[in-house]
C-alpha cells in the first residue's frame, strides 16, 4: 500500500468511526494553507510524504475530504461530474475547474466538492490526490483525463429492446 492509498485510508477511518471533531478540525482548514491551522496538524503531519512540495496538496485533499467525506472506489472527477447530470450549470463548472490554474484549483475544487456533497456523489479521493499532484504537468494529463470521462460517449449496447440498434437496423 503506498503512503497516498495510507493517507486517504486514514482520512476514511475517520470518517467510518465518526470522529466529527478531526473532521471539524479538519474543515477549518478549507482555503488557508498547509500549516495556518494548528489543529489540522495532528491528523495531517503523521502521513505527509518526505517530499515537501506535495505537502499542499495532501492539506487541500484533507480539507475537501472533511468537507464531502463519501469516497468512491473509481473514476476522476471527470467521472464525479458527468453523473451530476447534464446540464449548462455543472458543465461551465466543470469546464472552469478544467481551466483552473494550481493557484486557483483549491476554490475551485472547494465548489466542486461542495456540489457535489449536495447531490450526494461520491469522490474518488485517492485518485483526486493524485490529479492535484500531476496538475501542472506540461502536457495537461489530469485536465485530459478527466474531460475524457466528463465527455465520453456512452456506450451503446445492442439487444431486441435497443431503439438505437431498432433505427440502425431499419436503414
Amino acid at each position: 500500500m503506498s503512503e497516498r492509498d495510507r493517507f486517504i485510508g486514514h482520512l476514511e477511518a475517520l470518517a467510518k468511526r465518526e470522529d466529527r471533531g478531526a473532521l471539524a478540525n479538519l474543515r477549518r482548514g478549507l482555503g488557508k494553507p498547509p500549516g495556518a491551522c494548528a489543529a489540522m496538524m495532528p491528523l495531517i503531519v503523521p502521513h505527509l510524504p518526505e517530499d515537501r512540495r506535495e505537502h499542499l496538496a495532501y492539506f487541500l485533499v484533507a480539507t475537501l475530504f472533511a468537507l464531502h467525506p463519501e469516497s468512491a472506489r473509481t473514476g476522476n472527477m471527470g467521472t464525479t461530474f458527468r453523473r451530476l447530470g447534464d446540464n449548462e450549470s455543472a458543465e461551465k463548472r466543470f469546464v472552469a475547474l478544467l481551466d483552473s490554474h494550481a493557484d486557483e484549483l483549491g476554490a475551485r475544487l472547494r465548489h466542486a466538492v461542495s456540489l457535489a456533497r449536495s447531490k450526494a456523489e461520491p469522490i474518488n479521493y485517492r485518485q483526486l490526490l493524485d490529479d492535484v499532484l500531476g496538475w501542472d504537468h506540461p502536457e495537461r494529463v489530469v485536465q485530459l483525463a478527466w474531460a475524457r470521462q466528463y465527455w465520453r460517449q456512452t456506450e451503446v449496447t445492442e439487444g431486441p429492446n435497443n431503439d438505437n440498434a431498432s433505427a440502425q437496423g431499419a436503414a
